[in-house]
């Protein structure tokens, strides 16, 4: 599944090739296609890297509003002030840093469609006055004294979050997920459509310009993975195997270590694993050293790969493993003493800061912890 031509976000789009033959995604067309004919809102869910935002553009583009506007924005990307600018736009001198009238994403998205990625990442302040719009259709900008816009736009929501046990913590709005989910598209993992991975795997190779084929012993190793982080993983991972191919054939013996051993295991995804958090790969990673979280962890999050929930998960176990000691996070996670204040700017910027005294009463480490810890400052 990949969009095949470039555009400008907020322009008219053409609507994107998505690849593949499996009969799951032949009934997720045919399922797209008919919601595509209606302007109901749409919520679209599944996991990290499966395409969401492929399907929102599908539905745009095939639908009455194609000629119009198509405007995406990722809530989680943004802290609250600062999505309710992006969103309902400001007018001049509203807060800190408004330095002049701005149009929300809202207007921008008049006569077509809004995609909102990540809306699970909403505050519960955000979502009621998302839901005020959604029942009203009026725009009031930031700051402003003037009478409120009225426009005309297609929402479709994305989330990879289990927004049902979300409204049963208190984390999500019943009534908000009603308003979203008028219909819904739920794209299955690429573990789910194992035959759309070799059509995939061709196509982005036609992509990169390069004249390199995959050999049937790296083909069956790379159908047999489990690929958790979908097709935006594969994507990543064959671009890099075509970049660094010695020559025109890719075999097993230039696959990634990690691939070739999950695949040969015949356990590529064990269901254990499933229930596995974003956040559990980034701890362990940053535990053991094999992941450095400026390089990994801050430079994904910027590119809107991570969400603030996966940020905050992260530290709550980091905190939890030190008794709500951010200092000795930073030793856990192998970061530098000085690199603190970086750091603590980093999460109270984006909204993802922890209270440390909920770890601070009666620390107990686990001995994996202690010998994770151990380990670490041995090899530093």
């Amino acid at each position: 599944m990949r969009l095949v031509e470039q555009f400008n976000p907020g322009a008219p789009i053409p609507a994107p090739v998505i690849i593949g033959e499996s009969p799951a995604l032949k009934d997720l067309m045919s399922a797209a296609t008919k919601i595509a004919t209606s302007d109901a809102k749409t919520l679209i869910t599944g996991e990290s890297g499966v395409g969401k935002d492929v399907f929102a553009r599908f539905i745009h583009a095939n639908s009455t509003r194609a000629t119009q506007r198509y405007v995406a924005l990722n809530c989680a990307s943004f802290s609250e002030t600062l999505l309710e600018s992006e969103l309902f736009g400001h007018v001049k001198g509203s807060f800190t840093g408004a330095y002049r009238d701005k149009v929300g994403k809202l207007q921008q998205a008049h006569r077509g469609t809004i995609f909102l990625d990540e809306i699970a990442e909403m505050t519960l302040r955000m979502q009621a006055m998302l839901l005020r719009f959604l029942e009203n259709g009026e725009v009031h900008l930031v700051g402003s004294d003037s009478p409120a816009t009225r426009v005309d736009v297609r929402v479709i929501s994305a989330t990879n979050r289990d927004l049902v046990g979300m409204i049963d913590r208190g984390e999500f709005r019943e009534d908000l997920f009603y308003r979203i989910k008028v219909t819904h598209l739920h794209v299955p993992s690429l573990r789910q459509r194992r035959e759309d991975i070799r059509p995939l795997i061709e196509h982005t190779i036609a992509r990169c310009g390069k004249s390199v084929m995959v050999d049937e012993g790296a083909m069956n190793l790379l159908q047999a993975y489990a690929w958790p982080g979908n097709v935006r993983e594969l994507q990543n991972v064959v671009e890099q195997l075509v970049a660094l191919a010695p020559g025109d054939t890719i075999t097993a013996d230039d696959l990634p270590p990690s691939i070739v051993v999950s695949s040969q295991a015949g356990h590529a995804y064990p269901k254990r694993e499933r229930r596995r958090r974003v956040s559990d790969e980034l701890y362990d990673g940053l535990v053991s050293g094999g992941l450095n979280f400026w390089n990994d962890v801050h430079a994904t999050f910027t590119s809107r790969d991570l969400t603030r929930n996966d940020i905050r998960q992260l530290f709550r176990r980091g905190l939890a493993a030190t008794g709500g000691n951010y200092r000795a996070v930073l030793q856990l996670f192998g970061m530098e003493t000085q690199d603190y204040k970086r750091l603590m700017n980093f999460l109270a910027a984006h909204d993802c800061a922890i209270d440390y005294r909920e770890y601070r009463q009666a620390r107990v480490e686990t001995p994996d912890a202690g010998r994770e810890r151990g380990h670490k400052r041995s090899t530093n």
